[in-house]
């Protein structure tokens, strides 16, 4: 998995009118927590931060004001609702070597039997435990030929080395329906109303 570098400042100012601020320099406010260490408020850069995040759970490799420099992974984003831009972003500490449980993004692959059959996601992200800097960017599922009733459930799925379920077995992720026909109307229907008209 990637690796992005980002250097990163401890904050002390804290509240709405400093996260504003933060957020006009073109950074974004963050918190780094874990490993039973007290929380540590960040300033991160706006665009870098950005970009990284388009990869799910992305190893973040912090140069904090240039002293101390840590691996973390992004446990909770939040984005402008309307603007989309980033408003506060918690990143969890992580180490070499240590497994942690991230939800990594389920990719359905394969053209489903002919009917017009819909592929429904229960779920779109697969609780799994990895390593932390081993961590796959998505599971790809086949659902070639599958049709109406059809489901796959999370022991059904594929996992790289060293990657493991942290959800039940059986527990549905992806499954088959039939795809609605549009209903007639009714015979008579509709005549009712164009004789009321006339």
């Amino acid at each position: 998995m990637s690796e992005v570098k980002l250097a990163a400042e401890t904050r002390t100012e804290f509240g709405k009118g400093a996260a504003r601020r933060i957020r006009r320099d073109n950074k974004v406010p963050g918190v780094l927590y874990g490993h039973g260490s007290d929380p540590l408020h960040l300033t991160l850069p706006g665009h870098e931060l950005l970009l990284a995040l388009r990869t799910s759970n992305v190893l973040i490799a912090l140069d904090i004001d240039g002293k101390t420099n840590e691996l973390a992974i992004p446990k909770s984003v939040q984005r402008d609702p309307i603007k989309g831009f980033l408003e506060h972003v918690d990143l969890q500490l992580v180490k070499r070597g240590e497994t942690v449980s991230v939800e990594i993004p389920v990719q359905a692959e394969g053209e489903l039997a002919p009917g017009g059959y819909l592929l429904e996601y229960v779920l779109d992200a697969l609780p799994v435990e990895a390593e932390a800097t081993h961590i796959p960017e998505q599971v790809t599922v086949s659902v070639a030929g599958l049709e109406a009733g059809a489901s796959i459930h999370a022991k059904d799925i594929a996992l790289p080395s060293g990657v493991k379920l942290d959800v039940d077995g059986d527990t549905v992720v992806l499954q088959v329906l039939a795809a609605q026909a549009e209903e007639a109307p009714a015979e008579g229907e509709g005549e009712g109303e164009e004789a009321a008209e006339a």
